[in-house]
């Protein structure tokens, strides 16, 4: 016996997962064509309903007196114990729009579906890939969307060759816009020249692995990219004379790669604020926020023979950023990364709110890779993250010290 609100629940489970498919049904199919979504309420047997007569009364009151979309199919049963009864016997959702509005979702639908049939309209090579694009379609500005239409509109139409993103002729670019929406670029760009990209990255993908799907856009449209920079802190007073008395400085990944030293010490953080809290160290650099850009460090030579240390937050991505890491630098090794620091520091763990998805992480050792399990697994609790910043900083530049002179324990070969 399904009560409304349990089939509302059900509902939005199915509109979560079915959204998309439902989208490119509604752009392929002409304009009023019936959706329908069938929905069985569950008339108990008279052996079930003889046993709790309250309950079955209670339940078909309750859709008696229910006003919500779709059409409800009642059903006689005659029963010997109980009578006669009118029952509910399913529920037919066939108006999606109203459907959408019984979870709140309507508004969200009709603008996804008016955008993706406009840009169906105006690009037909777009069909497949519209649905993927679902959050773009239904949540965009209304600026934000016709600038995206008018950059699409260029790129497709222009000869990007030795452009920067920020050099195109088009009211509001700038270069933040363009890189928060490389991947979506990448998708429609993509399909528009024939799928080259259609297939390479998601929405989703594109948050996780933002570098990939930049190359993609700026393969695609022939764009110039700018540089890849490395921001850096110079801990030892000595180094520092290497590039003229600097002790905090961003360059390039090719000049940074050519600097004349070799530093003892190469610590790799993850949070800014906790790079520019390291003190002085002596023969150590700070390497600050690459986040899933990581693996530019494996063309750094002077990483080679410099003991390296990753300091992260104990979190999935934490976890998969230093996976990336240590593919880069098979030699490195993690800092306060353990189970014992997230426990030590339960009382300041925050929420996870988009894990990462990888099941396996080849680069990490067992230990690591039992933390990374246990935090997949809620082992400790729902999406648990220990940022960096929490642990006290006491017990963080002892821990740096330490690790900076201690020898190096065996890692697996990536």
């Amino acid at each position: 016996m399904k009560l409304p609100d349990e089939v509302r629940l059900w509902f939005a489970r199915r509109y979560a997962s079915l959204h998309r498919q439902w989208l490119l049904a509604a752009l392929d199919a002409p304009t009023g064509q019936p959706w329908q979504l069938p929905v069985t309420l569950g008339i108990p047997t008279e052996a079930a309903a003889v046993p709790q007569p309250q309950a079955v009364r209670a339940w078909a009151d309750a859709w008696r007196h229910w006003r919500g979309p779709g059409q409800l199919a009642w059903s006689e049963r005659r029963w010997k114990t109980l009578g006669a009864q009118q029952l509910p016997a399913s529920l037919l959702l066939d108006d999606l729009d109203a459907a959408a509005g019984w979870i709140g979702e309507r508004e969200r639908w009709e603008r996804a579906l008016a955008r993706g049939r406009h840009l169906l309209l105006r690009w037909p090579p777009l069909r497949t890939t519209l649905p993927r694009l679902f959050d773009t379609l239904a949540d965009s500005p209304d600026a934000d969307f016709q600038r995206l239409q008018d950059v699409l509109d260029w790129l497709n139409t222009h000869d990007a060759a030795g452009l920067y993103p920020r050099q195109l002729p088009l009211a509001g670019m700038d270069s933040k816009w363009f890189e928060a929406r490389s991947g979506v670029l990448a998708l429609l760009l993509g399909a528009l020249r024939g799928g080259h990209a259609a297939t390479t990255a998601t929405a989703a993908q594109a948050d996780a692995d933002a570098a990939t799907v930049r190359s993609d856009i700026y393969t695609l449209a022939g764009l110039r990219r700018p540089p890849a920079t490395m921001r850096l802190r110079i801990l030892d007073p000595a180094l520092r004379t290497v590039v003229g008395g600097l002790g905090d400085f961003t360059a390039p990944l090719d000049m940074v790669t050519a600097l004349p030293w070799q530093p003892a010490v190469v610590l790799i953080v993850e949070n800014l604020q906790t790079g520019l809290a390291l003190q002085d160290l002596p023969g150590a650099v700070a390497v600050m926020g690459l986040g899933y850009a990581v693996g530019h460090l494996a063309g750094v030579p002077w990483l080679a023979q410099a003991r390296c240390l990753y300091w992260g937050d104990i979190d999935t991505h934490g976890y998969a950023i230093l996976h990336r890491a240590r593919m880069a630098i098979p030699h490195l090794q993690s800092l306060l990364m353990d189970e014992e620091t997230l426990l030590r520091f339960a009382p300041l763990w925050a929420h996870e709110a988009a894990p990462a998805a990888a099941e396996a992480l080849s680069a990490l050792t067992a230990d690591e890779h039992a933390v990374y399990d246990g935090l997949r697994s809620q082992r400790w609790g729902q999406a648990v993250r220990l940022e960096q910043e929490r642990i006290a900083w006491n017990v963080a530049w002892q821990a740096i010290l330490t690790s900076s002179h201690a020898p190096t324990p065996p890692l697996p070969h990536p």
